[in-house]
């Protein structure tokens, strides 16, 4: 689901900013180059976009995956292996910039 309700424009407007080419549909690489294929009204257009470009995604470009039940149950019978960050190395994160001072539940809505 976009952030910009669905307009299209949050792509646009940082391609604009980073004075980049932008486009949205399905891509292929090449060597220093992208090729999109994106719909428009009258069907299908193919373009070659020079590197670097900016690249967005609609929910049609792509056939979701749904798991099967028998690999749910294969899936929890796996390990997880937990790594705390200090073995990954690196910088430490920074410390939280937001405090929660108090949580509720919102008032029970009355009858109408």
């Amino acid at each position: 689901q976009a952030i910009d309700d669905d307009c299209n424009q949050t792509g646009q407007m940082l391609a604009a900013m980073l004075d980049w080419p932008q486009v949205r549909g399905r891509i292929e690489l090449e060597s220093g180059a992208v090729v999109v294929e994106r719909e428009v009204d009258g069907g299908l257009e193919r373009l070659r976009l020079r590197l670097p470009a900016l690249l967005t995604a609609d929910l049609r470009l792509n056939q979701p995956r749904y798991a099967t039940l028998p690999n749910i149950m294969k899936a929890k019978k796996k390990p997880l292996e937990v790594i705390p960050a200090e073995e990954l190395g690196g910088t430490p994160p920074d410390p939280p910039k937001l405090k929660v001072l108090k949580l509720e539940e919102p008032p029970a809505r009355g009858g109408g």
